[in-house]
């Protein structure tokens, strides 16, 4: 049974968050928290917390799992509100500045046990 967690409204671009993702994705959870732990990008605290209400949130629906063989499964990063700023310019002219924001979703679930035949 999978688990899902997700961040709001984090103020890091999407396409940043996406080149962490995509390193987690697919891995398992200890080397995931392993890896964005020791990750020198700002935005992999708080994608290493999510992994783990992810993780904890796996736990409260299987109590008697084992959380050794949880892998990331899904991990997907969405572009949430931007917020609009000028910045001055020469000749009396402003450009506009988004700051943008990231919705983040993670899911989690026990590593498939190929089966050969």
């Amino acid at each position: 049974m999978e688990a899902v967690a997700k961040l709001r409204n984090y103020p890091t671009s999407p396409r940043k968050m996406r080149l962490l993702a995509d390193m987690v994705r697919g891995i398992t959870v200890e080397k995931a928290v392993a890896l964005l732990e020791h990750h020198p990008q700002h935005s992999a605290t708080p994608l290493r917390k999510l992994v783990l209400s992810a993780v904890s949130n796996w736990k409260q629906k299987n109590e008697d799992g084992d959380v050794s063989g949880l892998v990331v499964k899904t991990i997907f990063v969405d572009g949430a509100r931007s917020i609009k700023r000028m910045l001055p310019a020469p000749q009396g002219r402003a450009y506009r500045m988004r700051k943008r924001s990231n919705h983040v979703t993670v899911i989690v679930d026990v590593k498939p046990v190929d089966v050969k035949k």
